[in-house]
């Protein structure tokens, strides 16, 4: 067999292992018992009806063009909420489209991805998934460094610093860690991690060296998108875009 299964057992493989998870968080202290169960049933269902639309949807590019933007629209949701609250969550969007965005064209507009929707939707999502993680960490070290070191800002300014400069010289260093892990990912792959682009290319029936070729793609890509959402997100974070919890 050269795919995972639709059957009971594997049904039965992922409750348990959804079960497991909650109660070593549960049993752990680590405060996220539940939320292990509720992440798991969400993805489940979601896997589910996003299969079922994308069916439908890679062969109608209206609808190619609806499903990334509400995938986009979801990304930013949920990084802004990750890093403040209120209004404010509204510009975790610009991190996320600058740096999916250039990405995307680039990779269509050379034809290294094809313009289909079988390929741009995961493509674009696997962007987009990155970009959000990426922004979600920077911002949430940003905004913890500038609350927590407030007077070393007032230093800065005392100093003669601009409020954007001083509070870049407090919390870029520590936001920058947001690229560590995908840094890592690309560092190892291939020793330590085999990534879902190979690995589905793999179970698709391709041969190894397509797979590493367009997971060599997609790993550079997502770093660079990274990189730049990183960016743009210890900018706004200097610039007092999320605001510091009172």
């Amino acid at each position: 067999m050269s795919t995972i299964a639709l059957s009971p057992l594997t049904a039965a493989i992922v409750a348990l292992l959804a079960v497991a998870g909650a109660a070593v968080a549960r049993l752990g202290h680590l405060g996220h018992g539940r939320a292990v169960l509720v992440a798991c049933l969400r993805a489940a269902v979601q896997l589910g009806a996003v299969a079922l639309i994308i069916v439908w949807a890679v062969e109608r590019p209206l609808a190619v063009t609806a499903f990334i933007a509400v995938m986009y629209g979801v990304a930013s949701l949920t990084a802004g909420r990750r890093i403040t609250s209120g209004p404010a969550v509204r510009w975790a969007a610009v991190p996320i489209a600058a740096g999916t965005l250039p990405v995307l064209a680039l990779l269509v507009g050379t034809g290294t991805v094809p313009l289909r929707g079988i390929t741009l939707i995961p493509v674009a999502g696997i962007l987009l998934g990155g970009c959000l993680t990426a922004t979600a960490l920077a911002g949430r070290r940003a905004v913890e460094e500038l609350t927590q070191r407030h007077g070393e800002v007032e230093a800065a300014l005392a100093l003669g610093l601009s409020e954007r400069d001083a509070a870049l010289e407090i919390c870029r260093p520590a936001a920058a860690q947001a690229l560590v892990p995908p840094l890592d990912q690309t560092s190892t792959v291939g020793l330590v991690t085999l990534p879902g682009a190979f690995v589905g290319m793999l179970l698709g029936g391709a041969s190894p060296v397509q797979a590493g070729v367009v997971q060599l793609v997609v790993l550079v890509a997502l770093l660079a998108a990274e990189a730049v959402a990183v960016l743009v997100t210890i900018e706004l974070a200097a610039r007092g875009r999320f605001p510091l919890p009172r």
